[in-house]
This record gives C-alpha cells, sequence and structure tokens, in this order.
C-alpha cells in the first residue's frame, strides 16, 4: 500500500485559488479583489457626494423661490399703488383747503368722505403713511429736501415739515418721505 504523506497544519499553505479547476470562475487574487473593492467604494463616495449636493442645491432653491413668491405675492400691486399715492397727496392738499374753507359744507363733507375712502382702501391693501414729523431723521425713511433753523432745541436733527408723505406696503417702503430736517 501506498502511504499518503501527512501534512502538519502548520506547513499547509492556504490555497486561495482552491475552486480556480472548477469551470467558468476565474481566479481573483488577493490584490486585485482588494483594488476593485476599493475602486467600487471610491464610486459609492463619488456617487453619495453627488447625491448629497444635489439634495441640498434643491432645497436652497426651493427654500428660495418660496420666499420670492411670498416678496412678489406682497408686493404685485405695487406699481398701481404708488400711481395712486400722487392721487392720496392731492387730496391732503385739497384736504388742508378745505379744513381753512367754511363755505359750502355740503361739499366738504362730501369731499371728506371720498377721502376717508381712498385711504381706507389703501390701509386695506395693505398700505400705511409713514409719520415723520417730530421724529429723528432717518436717511433710510426720509429723504431731505432742505434743512432750515430748528424753531426750539428740542427740534433739532429731527423732522420739522413733510413735503411729501412716505408710505410702506406691508411694512416695507414704498415711497421715501420728502421732509424739512431742522438743524
Amino acid at each position: 500500500m501506498e502511504e499518503k504523506e501527512t501534512v502538519s497544519p502548520e506547513n499547509q499553505e492556504l490555497n486561495i485559488n482552491a475552486d480556480s479547476e472548477l469551470p467558468s470562475n476565474t481566479p481573483l487574487t488577493n490584490e486585485a479583489a482588494e483594488s476593485a473593492t476599493e475602486k467600487l467604494q471610491a464610486e459609492l463616495e463619488e456617487q453619495k457626494d453627488k447625491y448629497l449636493r444635489l439634495f441640498a442645491e434643491f432645497d436652497n432653491f426651493r427654500r428660495r423661490s418660496a420666499k420670492e413668491r411670498l416678496d412678489l405675492i406682497q408686493t404685485a400691486g405695487k406699481d398701481v399703488l404708488v400711481s395712486l399715492l400722487t392721487v392720496l397727496d392731492d387730496c391732503d392738499r385739497a384736504e388742508k383747503q378745505i379744513q381753512n374753507s367754511e363755505e359750502a359744507a355740503a361739499i366738504k363733507e362730501g369731499v371728506l368722505l371720498v377721502f376717508a375712502k381712498l385711504r381706507s382702501t389703501l390701509v386695506a391693501k395693505g398700505v400705511k403713511p409713514m409719520e415723520s414729523i417730530n421724529e429723528i431723521f432717518d436717511v433710510e425713511k426720509h429723504e431731505a429736501i432742505t434743512e432750515i433753523p430748528a424753531p426750539t432745541e428740542d427740534l433739532k436733527d429731527k423732522v420739522v415739515d413733510e413735503v411729501e408723505k412716505g408710505y410702506y406696503l406691508n411694512d416695507k417702503i414704498i415711497r421715501f418721505a420728502k421732509v424739512v430736517v431742522g438743524k
């Protein structure tokens, strides 16, 4: 009988390509398998990075679009309202004249009702007048037409008179107040 040589476990090499004799299997070396894994891992990381960037970009776009839409809705009628402001200025001037005149009380009352209706319509649309008289001059809200000596010390650097009122539309300035400032 033939004697088989026994190999101790310490001397036995691990054959990682043991199934290489099986059909349709190509043996992979350790280096090739690691290289392919690293390549796939790098590709996966690149795709994850692209996905995260694209998601963040879309989220920013969505927020920006929502903000722009809200701003557009709030100021959609701005052009119409700005054109009505000159009419309101004429109404204010006529009201001052009517206040000084006591003739034709019925005409005065009717015109005053029209003025009140125009103002209430503008307020309902979000337009509100800016209070400027006796306020500290603020370049963010006021446009100084001229400066005059302050009648009293407490009116120094404050608005003494208003040539044209300033207006807000939904808390955004749509027209600056044209004012006279005391110096």
